[in-house]
């Protein structure tokens, strides 16, 4: 088997192209949503700030007797659950109508709908992800949370709740497509997800068969890992990285192969 050189720079090449395409997608995405006025683009690190900080202070008011011999402490709770679930629901949320509001860039030859969703997972993932840390890191100075014992697992279940958000987009999105109906039922659908991903709880305080169910839920999973990696005591047997990776590889494929589908239906007028 011979070494093609030409065709690795070709490659390489083309995902330079690529990344600079996604980059000028995010920016047209920072400055249609928020702009340059005020704050500007702040407001992506403020947004999920403002809604996590709201979730932390009435948890803030709930008893500690439940935690008393533990770290976990009830703000920091609150931060990390809520703040991995808005990462999902903002992401799924946002990417309903994508064909509609963005068919004007598909003239440019280099830009996919996949870029664009891709570009707007980046963007939203990375501000949660900022408010998350600046949160964790003020109730610490405060003296009302800890900081990760942790961290790299921490960052690992935000990272795979993002890959499972991009791939539940990608299937919206198709599914969307000039449906008005189902794209009305994304909201509502988000939040019935809420009792699911385990932000209010963890799973080891839940009895059986009912913990061996949620342990089949990809979000309740990405929720187990995320704390797992702030609290000292908080326990790893409730996430599995192979069931994780497969669930999303086998929704991001669904997901390609549905988005591949429409794409034939698109015309651009």
């Amino acid at each position: 088997m011979e070494f093609d050189g030409n065709k690795i720079t070709h490659f390489f090449c083309g995902l330079k192209v690529q990344f600079r395409v996604i980059g000028a997608l995010i920016l047209r995405e920072l400055h249609t949503r928020y702009g340059r006025e005020n704050i500007g683009y702040l407001w992506i690190i403020l947004e999920p700030m403002l809604f996590a900080t709201g979730i932390g202070i009435l948890h803030a008011g709930s008893k500690e007797t439940a935690f008393s011999m533990t770290d976990i402490r009830p703000i920091p709770f609150a931060i990390v659950g809520y703040g991995t679930f808005i990462i999902f629901r903002n992401i799924v949320n946002r990417s309903a109508g994508t064909v509609e509001a963005n068919a004007p860039l598909l003239y440019h030859r280099m830009v996919s709908l996949f870029d664009m969703l891709f570009a707007r997972v980046i963007l939203e993932a990375a501000g949660i992800m900022c408010s998350v840390i600046i949160l964790l890191f003020l109730s610490y100075c405060i003296g009302l949370g800890t900081l990760p014992v942790r961290p790299i697992y921490l960052l690992l279940g935000q990272v795979y709740m993002t890959w499972l958000s991009l791939a539940t987009s990608i299937i919206v999105c198709a599914i969307t497509y000039e449906n008005a109906t189902v794209e009305r039922l994304i909201h509502p659908m988000t939040y019935f997800c809420l009792p699911i991903s385990a932000i209010f709880f963890m799973l080891e305080w839940i009895p059986n068969p009912y913990r061996t169910w949620l342990e089949w839920v990809p979000l309740a999973e990405c929720t187990e890992m995320v704390r797992y990696g702030q609290f000292e005591s908080a326990s790893g047997h409730y996430f599995h990285f192979g069931y994780l990776s497969l669930s999303c590889s086998v929704l991001t494929l669904i997901g390609l192969l549905s988005l591949r589908i429409v794409r034939k239906h698109i015309s651009i007028n």
